[in-house]
């Protein structure tokens, strides 16, 4: 299915709880064609939720997760894995296969997922990584790899079946500021060398703001600021501040809901 709206996902009055805690009340949040989008916020606010009820692998309690046309909540299980191969995914580790080369690990969802001769993947494959700048590491095994590469390689794969959308799960943790520029290149010129759709959940504000379209901020279930990078770094909306700034007391607070210190060393 191919959606005829400017918006590739489009979410509706998301609400979704853990038990008794409340990660999204009454959410709305547009997704454009074509664009890098960035899903921001502090830790535990749902990013990363966010993704897995787009992709699929959560339902939400109420509300409406519609891909490309499509109604995520209500799809049967074979629509859902037909929807999903049109998706690419990143993961904050890599998540290559440890058993695996380099070449395997990127040639896996076009052997799983096609019917290609294993000629054609090897083009495939070699096409996708000289992307990414590694087709001369395509005999190594993830083990040789550094962090950077390993999540280069993890591109590559998310590539290989040349997804209408790759959705990216926090891409520079843990890199160091080379890798980070490196990365942050590779996915502004794959999305739009290749036409595609990109959803950046991170809490990284500097390379995010430099290479996203479009920027939502969410905190304590809500959407709390949204708009063009520029825009976003001009709103003077608490919430906002707090999180661009860095600033550790505001609306989020330093210190988890507990008792007064006192009564609870007294309780002892």
């Amino acid at each position: 299915m191919t959606g005829g709206t400017e918006n590739l996902v489009s979410v509706r009055n998301l609400v979704f709880r853990f038990g008794r805690r409340v990660i999204f009340d009454d959410v709305d949040i547009d997704i454009r064609r074509g664009a890098v989008t960035a899903i921001m916020g502090p830790s535990g606010t749902g990013k990363t939720t966010l993704l897995r009820l787009i992709g699929g692998q959560l339902r939400p309690d109420s509300g409406s997760v519609n891909v490309d046309g499509a109604e995520v909540t209500t799809l049967r299980r074979k629509a859902l894995f037909e929807l999903r191969k049109r998706m690419g995914m990143m993961f904050q580790t890599g998540a290559l296969f440890t058993s695996l080369s380099v070449y395997d690990n990127v040639a896996f969802p076009l052997r799983e997922h096609t019917l290609l001769p294993e000629s054609l993947i090897r083009d495939l494959v070699l096409l996708k990584l000289q992307a990414v700048g590694l087709r001369g590491a395509r005999d190594l095994m993830p083990s040789e790899l550094s962090g950077g590469m390993a999540r280069r390689v993890a591109l590559a794969r998310a590539i290989a079946l040349d997804p209408m959308m790759i959705m990216y799960d926090e891409p520079f943790t843990g890199q160091d500021p080379i890798t980070v520029g490196v990365i942050m290149k590779l996915i502004r010129m794959l999305n739009d060398s290749l036409g595609m759709t990109s959803i950046i959940v991170s809490h990284d504000v500097q390379e995010v703001s430099a290479i996203s379209d479009y920027i939502y901020m969410l905190s304590n279930g809500k959407v709390i600021g949204q708009g063009a990078p520029a825009e976003l770094g001009r709103s003077a909306s608490p919430w906002v501040r707090q999180f661009l700034d860095a600033q550790p007391d505001g609306p989020v607070p330093f210190h988890y809901p507990a008792v007064e210190l006192t009564q609870d060393l007294l309780d002892a």
